[in-house]
């Protein structure tokens, strides 16, 4: 891992996020302008136990009022292999960090790809490639030892370490909240950095439900739900569960995405560990 490169890399790419705007912008639309583009973010690569590679990515929202929705197609795809490669289509405001990954084959070289996002007018195209300068780590975070949460929708049942994803499936109506509750550990290793404990966060691990795709609108009570321990399991210092009811304004079929963040915050505070995501596939009936 090349982390300093990645570090400087990652901040590179949030900047320009940022400040990228159309050549016909004045002055005064300049900060209108900013806020209706969204810009992806690839974030690096990682190498999977089976040979192939992970393409992580993210994305900025100029807008940092509301979320914007884009369907997958000529104005939200990824080339080649797409337009459909589980990138979102309900894009949140401002930065958001790794949300999804794309798996390449192990013969992928020199190879990219291309996310192309058109908002309001406003395209833009960001790559993904193999490029040596952006592999990055985010199974194991050098300084500390520090790894992600573990991440389950059944408390014996499999969990996720990481942005490798686990997905699931479930069916509700429109008129009956979904529940759903995922169980979560920690080794708390970010914890023996001096000062690295938010003094208002009660538990090692916080849970974050957002909608990731679906045209109807989604309530999460809570969408940042408490996170109540349990017996810690498998060597964990800290094991909890969180439940959220979600519900839905009208049929469809949707995506729902979870993140389980430790201490070190969104983005592992731009060092791309440690965190673990997870989406739970919902078809909602009348």
């Amino acid at each position: 891992m090349k982390s300093a490169f990645v570090k400087i890399a990652t901040a590179a790419l949030a900047i320009t996020a940022l400040y990228a705007q159309p050549a016909s912008s004045s002055p005064a639309n300049a900060n209108s302008e900013k806020k209706a583009g969204i810009t992806g973010a690839f974030e690096g690569w990682f190498k999977n136990p089976d040979g192939t590679f992970t393409l992580l990515l993210g994305y900025f929202n100029r807008d940092d009022k509301q979320a914007i929705d884009i369907p997958v197609g000529a104005d939200n795809r990824i080339e080649p292999g797409g337009p459909d490669r589980g990138q979102p289509t309900h894009f949140l405001p401002l930065r958001q960090w790794g949300m999804f990954g794309v798996k390449v084959p192990a013969d992928f070289g020199q190879k990219k790809i291309n996310w192309t996002i058109t908002s309001n007018g406003k395209t833009s195209m960001i790559p993904a490639s193999l490029h040596p300068d952006y592999e990055i780590s985010p199974f194991h975070e050098e300084a500390v030892g520090n790894t992600p949460p573990q991440l389950g929708f059944d408390e014996a049942g499999p969990a996720v370490q990481g942005p490798l994803g686990l997905t699931i499936s479930r069916t509700t109506t429109v008129a009956n909240p979904l529940s759903l509750t995922v169980f979560v550990s920690d080794d708390e290793k970010w914890t023996t950095l001096s000062g690295a404990r938010p003094r208002n966060l009660g538990t090692p691990v916080s849970i974050h439900w957002t909608k990731y795709r679906g045209k109807g609108d989604v309530t999460f009570s809570p969408d940042r739900p408490m996170v109540e321990r349990i017996e810690p399991k498998d060597g964990a210092k800290f094991s909890g569960k969180a439940t959220v009811a979600v519900k839905f304004s009208e049929p469809g079929d949707y995506v729902l995405h979870v993140v389980a963040n430790d201490y070190s915050g969104d983005g592992g505070g731009g060092e791309q560990c440690c965190w673990t995501f997870a989406d739970v596939k919902v078809a909602v009936k009348p």
